[in-house]
């Protein structure tokens, strides 16, 4: 595995077709020792010759030039490991290589492996992901200014005199999906193996959700496992008594998953808190906080999983120090309101709130369009539809 990190003949090639998705992986040093544990040679060569849009084994075997008996067995080897997924359809399979994030490094960590050394994955996915490096990764996965991931609100904290619509609650979300699994967090999974826990004793087994069909390869695979939605919706209701923060696609109809993340594991979190304060789109909603009640406990601070909530240094009820919600930073997730015992906390109507898009397929064309990388998805989607090669 670890021999192919120098090789630009396997390792360039699939970092080049990688980063025709809208969310790339940025190149360097640390990714391609990563990348070469995560592929072997084959898988390398095989994951760039991809196209953009699913293939089938007949396709695959045109542009590899590998016959059937050697490309199945390793087209075999990546879904087991989640680099691709493969999806029955009828007599036929199609084959997706999946993106780097939100794709196959998050599903290196969702199940228990002895194939790759985790602890070594799991440093390197850390160094990686640095987000104080503004000019790595981070800028990548929050630099666009149509978001990947939104926020969700905890519905029982909404005002009263606002509608919620299916695509901003999380149960309806839950209930409007034909299959739903429950995963490993990726997140909390790598930090164990780094020698941390989560601060809010957050669970790492069981707890991330996935809908639709990416969730039955994700079950049939040993990545997740199949739940009823009551159960998913119980898993919901433990999140929220956590004070976690409920954060899925950035689209209104289908999501694919809802992460339940915390300020000192997740990755989305993290990068909030770093400074990318417009790297998740925010619910409708922002929390404020009602100076004649706080007494400034801290509760909320802890809460609260972006560090939205601060000292007001100008304290305007006598009673000394008071909170204060930084609104630029808030994801008006509802985390912190029932942290606050005397109930000094509340949602509003966010005045800048951002709708989302309509479709996975219209997020991703919006960011690529706004990254320069709208040709190949255009190109690949007309070829298809005409029914040329891609």
């Amino acid at each position: 595995m670890g021999h192919i990190a120098d090789s630009k003949t396997n390792l360039v090639p699939l970092i080049d077709r990688l980063n025709q998705y809208p969310i790339g992986l940025v190149d360097n040093e640390i990714l391609r020792e990563m990348l070469a544990i995560l592929f072997t040679e084959d898988e390398a060569y095989v994951g760039s010759k991809f196209p953009l849009m699913e293939a089938t084994m007949a396709e695959m075997i045109e542009r590899t030039g590998y016959p059937e008996e050697k490309l199945a067995p390793i087209l075999e080897s990546m879904a087991d490991k989640g680099i691709i997924m493969d999806m029955p359809y009828g007599d036929k399979v199609y084959y997706l290589l999946m993106p780097g994030v939100i794709g196959f490094i998050e599903f290196t960590f969702m199940k228990n492996r002895t194939d790759i050394p985790m602890d070594k994955v799991a440093r390197l996915m850390s160094e990686y992901f640095h987000w104080d490096d503004k000019d790595g990764q981070a800028k990548e996965f929050f630099g666009s200014k149509t978001q990947l991931t939104r926020s969700l609100p905890y519905e029982e904290h909404i005002p009263v005199n606002s509608e919620i619509v299916s695509f901003d609650s999380a149960k309806e979300i839950i209930m409007n999906a034909k299959y739903g699994a429950v995963s490993m967090c990726y997140c909390r999974h790598k930090r164990e193996h780094e020698g941390k826990s989560c601060k809010k004793g957050a669970p790492t087994e069981g707890i991330c959700i996935s809908l639709g069909r990416g969730s039955e390869f994700l079950t049939r695979r040993g990545f997740a496992e199949q739940k009823t939605k009551q159960e998913l919706l119980d898993i919901l209701q433990m999140a929220e008594d956590l004070h976690l923060t409920h954060i899925t696609d950035n689209i209104r109809e289908k999501p694919t998953f809802i992460c339940n993340c915390c300020g000192c594991c997740c990755e989305i979190m993290a990068g909030v808190q770093a400074g990318y304060y417009k790297g998740v789109n925010k619910t409708p909603y922002i929390a404020v906080v009602d100076q004649d009640i706080c007494d400034y406990c801290g509760d909320c601070f802890t809460a609260c999983n972006v560090k939205a909530i601060g000292l007001d240094k100008i304290a305007s009820n006598g009673n000394g120090r008071v909170s204060m919600v930084k609104s630029d930073i808030c994801l008006g997730c509802g985390a912190c309101i029932t942290a606050c015992e005397k109930g000094a906390l509340s949602m509003i109507p966010r005045a800048d709130y951002k709708l989302p898009p309509k479709t996975k397929r219209k997020m991703f064309m919006k960011i690529a369009h706004e990254k320069g990388r709208l040709a190949p998805l255009l190109t690949t989607r007309v070829k298809k539809k005409l029914g040329l090669k891609y």
